[in-house]
């Protein structure tokens, strides 16, 4: 494990995310879904309301994880093939920067000043922490093989991170990237969601078509949420993608090859519908007002509108090749 002096904060270091965040004045939200085309190293841009494909915005190679910057007037968009961060401001649709993250980068999650990015380093069995105004690796730890979803608890203290083939969840110190503890989980954990307390952390165990919850307090698995759909065998339901609903009471589930979204109720832990989508569904992403669910169809090149009030699909829009990760900008 190495670890930069710049992790800790200094007042240049406070000027330079304020340079880097943008202006932090209310951001006057463009009303568009961005949706991230692995194939067609592009977004797809749709109308949150009309629900109607209004343009294509050209971005860096693979683009694999979207996450609104502090302010709310900028994106990130970070790219598997060019292992680089681009910065796309959200009223122009123009790439404005672009930072370094490390090879085939596949999730991130950002700090609260939007400086430093926690990047799975997947094919390198690590977590890396980027300065992204400085433009280069600050932190690194060694976790075990193929490490993917990545969150920062609310108060920036600890990080988490999924390794899929070792089954764990890590727990590590964001301010000295030593690893606190490692906390078994089911088969192949893929992405990460805090319940809106911060007390619970969900994780999505996409070999075992369930959910393990953990408290952030204790690090330790209090519940299994186990998914079933009727005509589906148990290795056909294989949850990725998650999403709070702005209420907090709701967590949406991509049950991927199912091509079902599950809704599910946080405080009992059950699921309360299953909503069909496209095929291979993983990225979604909520409405600011949570009126509307959208859901990426990675197999079928689509994105599934979904009115959460009914849970029904309202239309299936047809994007670019390989979609995956999705932003709401309203």
């Amino acid at each position: 494990m190495t670890l930069h002096p710049t992790l800790r904060s200094t007042p240049a270091l406070l000027a330079g995310t304020v340079l880097l965040a943008g202006s932090l004045a209310a951001h006057a939200a463009s009303g568009l879904v961005f949706v991230a085309n692995e194939k067609d190293n592009a977004l797809t841009m749709i109308d949150a309301q009309t629900l109607v494909v209004v343009g294509t915005l050209p971005t860096c190679p693979r683009p694999r994880h979207l996450q609104r910057l502090p302010g709310g007037t900028r994106m990130l968009v970070a790219c598997g093939d060019s292992g680089q961060a681009d910065t796309i401001d959200l009223a122009s649709h123009r790439v404005v920067d672009s930072a370094p993250i490390g090879h085939d980068p596949e999730v991130l999650d950002l700090s609260a000043d939007g400086r430093l990015a926690y990047v799975s380093a997947e094919d390198d069995n690590a977590l890396a922490v980027y300065d992204l105004a400085a433009k280069k690796e600050v932190g690194r730890v060694g976790l075990g093989p193929e490490p993917e979803g990545v969150k920062l608890s609310p108060d920036g203290r600890r990080v988490f991170v999924t390794s899929e083939v070792a089954g764990l969840v890590y727990a590590i110190d964001a301010a000295t990237l030593k690893i606190v503890k490692s906390i078994p989980v089911g088969k192949r954990p893929r992405r990460l969601a805090l319940t809106a307390d911060g007390a619970q952390l969900w994780v999505t165990d996409e070999k075992s078509a369930s959910i393990s919850v953990i408290s952030t307090a204790d690090l330790e698995v209090i519940a299994t949420i186990v998914f079933t759909v009727d005509g589906i065998a148990a290795d056909g339901i294989t949850p990725v993608g998650m999403v709070l609903a702005p209420d907090g009471r709701t967590m949406y589930v991509a049950l991927g090859r199912a091509n079902q979204v599950a809704f599910v109720d946080v405080a009992s832990r059950k699921t309360r519908a299953l909503v069909p989508v496209g095929r291979r569904a993983w990225g979604l992403a909520s409405s600011s007002d949570g009126t509307r669910l959208f859901v990426a169809g990675g197999l079928s090149d689509d994105l599934t509108a979904i009115d959460t009030h009914t849970a029904t699909p309202l239309k299936t829009i047809p994007v670019g090749h390989a979609p995956n990760a999705v932003l709401v900008d309203d």
